[in-house]
Order: structure tokens, then sequence, then C-alpha cells
């Protein structure tokens, strides 16, 4: 016997407001996270813009003696557990050992520690090599990021951490899912985390020439997805955990619950490191496996995140990879690309869109995908452009494609 899966917390720390409610109410507003880029100096640079968080005090999350030996994304995480614990109604601090052992933490992060690397780095070429961390090695090694959670909070289970591109969070999620379901764990932190503004990675993207470089005067108008002028993504950070639990357990301590994880899906179309395959035919397996898994049909589905990115050949392939997997239905399918509001969280976005699905069932109300001025005549779907939307939504899909030929979906419903 399998058990149901429920969501019993939220934390959100994201470039347009830190802490769920407020992250939520941007997004319903289409207030953008993005702006010019104030981690670094950009002269030079082409992209001069990201999505930044910048009203976390990282202090409160990482004592000033310990910050210059973790990376970014390990504050910003833990303030977002944090919530998510609150939000839940779970103290670890009132917790004993045993109660400890069975809180796991799977923790999804693309870039991990590749901004602290590129730090100890630099250091270390202009010959400020006292100045590098005694802890260069382990806290530049990406399974790191989940310890750091769990010691923080005491945590003594799984403590995973998947680093899939795009995907990695979906599929921490899924992977926590999978754990609870079948009875292995009974309460999971999970979720996403990454901090890849840094210069050389900010670089890198520009060589690949994916990221828009004609909004550095108008940042919020920079994410784009679906739109006709969309030229490339927005880079930015954040991080948004989850609280998973046995829904059975969780409504015997009287727990209230956001919705139930119903079913995940994965891919991999083995085709290329960075490009996707123009049939549209694994993203589309993905979404189906994922339904399969929750005993749903596509017509089923109220509402659908997208993975959004603005890049053309992500939101052209991925609007196709809908129509394949929903037929005639797509055509009434709504959804909406947070990434048109915050820019492009790398591993950490498939939790950031879950968050929005979660807390749209809560509401009845859905936000919308800002800049869509006028649809690309390839990308003819409804993506709730530009305006909020009242829908009451009792299964959702949230979808997710990455780097690496990687496919990510997840069916959410009402509990």
């Amino acid at each position: 016997m399998t058990a149901q899966v429920a969501i019993t917390g939220i934390g959100a720390v994201s470039p347009n407001g830190v802490g769920r409610e407020v992250f939520w109410r941007n997004c319903l507003e289409g207030v953008s996270g993005v702006r010019n880029i104030s981690r670094f100096n950009t002269d030079g640079f082409m992209v001069k813009i990201a999505g930044e968080v910048n009203d976390l005090n990282l202090e409160e999350w990482v004592e000033p003696r310990d910050r210059p030996h973790v990376p970014r994304a390990v504050p910003l995480a833990r303030a977002a557990v944090a919530e998510a614990l609150i939000d839940a109604g779970l103290e670890p601090a009132k917790m004993n050992r045993d109660e400890l052992r069975e809180i796991g933490v799977s923790c999804g992060s693309g870039g991990a520690a590749q901004e602290f690397s590129e730090e100890q780095y630099r250091l270390w070429y202009e010959g400020k090599v006292k100045q590098c961390s005694v802890y260069v090695i382990p806290s530049s090694t990406p399974g790191t990021m989940a310890s750091e959670i769990s010691m923080h909070f005491g945590f003594r289970g799984y403590s995973h951490l998947i680093s899939n591109g795009c995907t990695s969070s979906t599929d921490a999620i899924g992977y926590a899912y999978r754990a609870i379901k079948h009875g292995v764990m009974d309460t999971m932190i999970a979720g996403g985390t990454d901090a890849p503004i840094a210069p050389l990675i900010v670089r890198g993207f520009q060589f690949m020439r994916i990221m828009t470089q004609r909004w550095n005067e108008a940042p919020h108008k920079g994410s784009r997805p679906f739109s006709k002028d969309r030229d490339g993504f927005v880079l930015s950070e954040g991080a948004w955990f989850f609280v998973l639990e046995n829904e059975e357990k969780a409504r015997a301590r009287g727990a209230k619950i956001y919705g139930r994880i119903e079913g995940y899906g994965a891919t991999c179309e083995a085709f290329h490191r960075v490009r996707l395959e123009e049939s549209g035919e694994e993203p589309a397996r993905a979404m189906l496996l994922a339904l399969k898994e929750a005993g749903l049909e596509t017509k089923q589905v109220d509402y659908i995140q997208y993975h959004g990115t603005s890049t053309e050949l992500n939101d052209r392939i991925e609007t196709k990879a809908v129509q394949i997997a929903f037929g005639e239905h797509a055509e009434k399918l709504p959804g909406s690309s947070v990434k048109s509001i915050i820019g492009h969280p790398q591993g950490a976005c498939g939790a950031a869109g879950m968050a929005t699905v979660l807390l749209a069932m809560r509401d009845g109300k859905v936000h919308p995908t800002i800049n869509l001025d006028e649809q690309a005549p390839e990308c003819p779907l409804d993506y709730i452009a530009n305006t909020a939307r009242p829908l009451q939504i009792e299964h959702a899909v949230a979808n997710c494609i990455a780097f690496g030929s990687k496919n990510s979906a997840l069916v959410l419903g009402r509990a």
C-alpha cells in the first residue's frame, strides 16, 4: 500500500520578494524581480541584468565567521527551509534524536557551489591565497549543499543533493515524493536553491548567446516567455522549499495541507548538451508519465506551470510538447511561466513553479506571464498574458526542461 504525499509547508526566497506571501503577492501583481546586476561590476559585459535576492540578511542564516566558507546558495536555502518548517508547524529544536532521524532532505541545485568556487579561483589567481577558504574542497562539492541544511536544523534522515541542471529541484521533489509514497520516509524537506550570478558564469552564458542582451535599460522587461520578440533568458537566484509528509500522519497531527503530489515523470532525449530535440516527444512523455502515475487523463488537468525560459528554442519546443501531450485539450489549457517575473533561477526553477501552483490552488487565482505583448506565432496557446486570472485548480502540471536532454514533470492536486 502506498501513501498519499501532502505538502504542509512552503518557504520562498525570491528576487521579487523574500517570504512566501510577499513572493506570491508580487507574482499575482506581475512585479518583476529583475534588476541591474549589483553583485559585481558589469562594465564590458553584454548582459547587465539578473534576478538578484536583495532583501535577505545573509548573516541571519550564516554566522559572519562562516560566510566566507559557504556558497551563497546556503543562506538562501536555510531561510526558505525555516519558513517552510514554521508554516508546517514543525519545530526541529524541540525534537529528540529519534524524531530528527525521521526527517530527510532532498535538495535540488544546478549550479550548487559554482559561484563559491569561482570566488576561490579569483582569490588564488590574484595572489590572495590567505583569503581562500580552508573549506574550499568540501564547500565546492555539490552534495554539501544538502548537508548544510541538515546540519543547520539537525535533520538526521536522508541528506541528498540532486544536480540535473534546470530539472534539479523538480527531480529532488520527485525523489522525496517517491520516498514518502513507498514508506521509506514520513517527512522530507524538498526543494531547490541556486545562486549562479557571478562574473564567469554570466560570461559563459554570454558565449552561448542564450541570455537576453536587449533590455539592460529596462530590466523588468527582459524575461519574455512566448513573446514574439523574446531573445534569451534572464539569469536569477533564489530558494523555494517544501515540507512533504505522509498525508495520513500530517492530518493526524492537525497540519494544514496545501495540496498533494500525485505523480512524477522524467525522461532524457539523449540528444545534445544544450539543445532540445525538435520533435518535443520526450518532454511530452515526461508529462504523460507523471499523469499516468497520478491516474489522470489529460483533460483533467486545469493548469500548467510552464518551464518558459524566454529562449526561442525552449518556448517553441515546450509549446509543441504540450500540444503533443494534451492534444485538443492543449488549446483550452491555461498556463503561465513564473520566469517572466523572477528570471531563471537555474536548478531551483522547478521548485519556484511548484510554489506558485500550490498557492494558486489555495487562492483560486493564477499569476500571469508578464511581458507577453505579442505572442510568437509558433506559441499559440493560452499563457495567461500580463494579468492574473481567477482559476479553480483541481489538478495541475509543473513542467521542467534542462541541459543534457533532461525533462521532468510533477502533477499536483488539491488535497
